[in-house]
């Protein structure tokens, strides 16, 4: 992980919340993670990012290392958290960064407190379109994904979980950062992480994909928006995105070549550089 950030740890609504932060320029930008990830995803970026604008990137109850309550992670629980978090740290206006489910929560947040919000950025964003990779549908069967977290709480389960998230996440899984492939394996054998990340996903995926879309609330979305999509996305495809920006009154894309479903890790200079581009005309 890079240096030159600061690690927080806060209680929101009673949870112990860990959260990275760099920069000291406001509007702050709020990094939200997907499922099965944190705060960690955005290391690489962060020292980046701070030179210009303040940063926080947080680790949602269930990841990380943050709290984690045995109880249902709703999308409505998590997206109650990110306003408490705005509210414990007295942050009334924030440009939010979602990816993955990270995305669809900042989307729905914004949809509700559209004066909290001056710019949206989604990256790899759920919500848009019910297709989804298969093998995280098939996780959602009824004990399935209860069997993968017995293998997965073992040593080697969590090194296999490990690889197995990398070759899915990342168009060129043999280049992926050894600091990323240990916190996947060190979050594995988190107590109570498997468990409430599987919640996570099942409240957003089912057997045939994708459910709580969004795409019929994008004209309503009154922010400028930027949406982040790497091409060789094997999670969610892009035309996903392309579909959404159509449908925004502000919409924005970037197109990351050569680079799967976490573009702030495989693809950081590209990615960081398309935030650079957009932020300062739309603040």
């Amino acid at each position: 992980m890079n240096i030159g950030f600061e690690e927080r740890h806060i209680e929101v609504s009673g949870l112990t919340t860990r959260y990275l932060t760099a920069g000291n320029n406001d509007p702050p930008l709020v990094l939200l993670h997907g499922v099965g990830d944190s705060a960690a995803d955005w290391s690489w970026v962060l020292e980046d990012i701070g030179t210009r604008h303040r940063v926080l990137a947080l680790d949602f109850p269930g990841a990380g290392d943050s709290a984690k309550p045995r109880r249902d992670y709703s999308i409505d629980f998590l997206t109650q958290f990110l306003r408490d978090f705005l509210q414990i740290l007295e942050i009334p206006r924030a440009v939010l960064v979602g990816n993955s489910l990270g995305g669809l929560i900042a989307l729905r947040f914004a949809l509700s407190n559209p004066e909290q919000v001056p710019a949206l950025i989604l990256v790899d964003s759920m919500g848009f379109g019910q297709v989804v990779n298969p093998i995280l549908s098939s996780l959602t069967l009824p004990l399935y994904g209860e069997l993968a977290i017995a293998w997965c709480k073992t040593p080697l389960g969590a090194k296999q979980r490990a690889w197995s998230r990398a070759a899915l996440l990342f168009a060129n899984p043999w280049e992926v950062p050894a600091k990323w492939l240990a916190e996947q394996e060190r979050m594995g054998l988190l107590p109570g992480f498997l468990e409430a990340n599987l919640s996570m996903l099942r409240s957003q995926i089912y057997v045939l994909g994708q459910q709580n879309l969004v795409l019929e609330s994008l004209p309503q979305v009154q922010m400028p928006t930027l949406v982040v999509w790497g091409v060789n996305d094997l999670v969610i495809p892009y035309n996903q995105a392309q579909d959404a920006v159509s449908r925004l009154q502000q919409g924005h894309l970037a197109l990351i070549p050569s680079c799967g479903h976490l573009p702030q890790v495989e693809q950081p200079k590209l990615f960081a550089d398309a935030l650079k581009q957009f932020l300062p005309g739309h603040l």
